[in-house]
């Protein structure tokens, strides 16, 4: 049976959304928190991709979901979450990363594994047991790979991060999250040392987008710009060439 769930725009009435309208919600949020300027809404393409479907899905549902106020769409522009929609994803997005930080710190599961288990939990869960969730391990503000959790109010404090695969050589920064979606790549930057919150030296970058080599306390490593593009970082310092 197709899980469903009570929500509300902040000031009208409650409001009843499946799975998978919570699904095409918290996509699109993602799409446009990825977005360079901030200003472009989630293409067809983008979030058939990132669901996993195919194109013509997507058009129907995203009639649906303008219809009910959740976005906006404007042709040839992409969609926008409108305040309810974004309220709505955020609510989901929320108890998602509880649900991952609960099974990591209270059951000990790996950090390759959360996405999953909270994929199949995040639909099913009230708001008060996710609530419940987070003050059992401390109302963490961010999730196993360093994802911002919402508040209980639905607020997010986005930070202004960068690709590690574009930062310059002789620069120190501070990993501060991974992308969650693919556990051997988490497995692997694991064993790399690459995790949120270890301090990265980026020592030097090979010319025509090859390997990046970096510093990771005494060790050096060296990771591919494709890889290096999954995780983001903030800035610590940029070190002082010799004379």
């Amino acid at each position: 049976m197709t899980a469903v769930r009570s929500t509300s725009s902040g000031a009208g009435t409650p409001r009843e959304l499946t799975a998978p309208v919570e699904d095409y919600l918290k996509v699109i949020y993602e799409i446009e928190s990825e977005s360079e300027t901030g200003s472009a809404g989630a293409g067809t393409n983008e979030i058939a991709e990132a669901l996993g479907i195919a194109p013509a899905s997507v058009s129907g549902m995203v009639r649906r979901l303008a219809e009910q106020g959740l976005i906006a769409h404007e042709r040839y522009r992409g969609v926008r979450l409108t305040d309810q929609g974004r309220r709505a994803a955020l609510r989901t997005i929320r108890r998602h990363r509880v649900i991952e930080s609960y099974l990591a710190r209270a059951l000990g599961y790996p950090w390759d594994r959360v996405h999953d288990e909270a994929e199949r939990l995040e639909h099913s869960c009230s708001d008060e047991l996710i609530d419940r969730m987070a003050a059992a391990i401390g109302e963490p503000t961010t999730d196993p790979h360093g994802h911002p959790i919402p508040a209980r109010d639905l607020t997010l404090a986005e930070q202004h991060l960068q690709q590690l695969a574009v930062v310059a050589a002789g620069s120190r920064v501070r990993v501060e999250r991974v992308s969650d979606r693919d556990g051997d790549r988490l497995r692997y930057l694991a064993e790399l040392g690459v995790t949120p919150g270890t301090v990265v030296e980026v020592v030097r970058r090979e010319p025509f987008e090859g390997p990046i080599a970096l510093r990771i306390g005494r060790v050096e490593r060296v990771i591919g710009p494709a890889l290096a593009a999954h995780v983001l970082v903030s800035s610590i310092e940029k070190r002082r060439k010799a004379r």
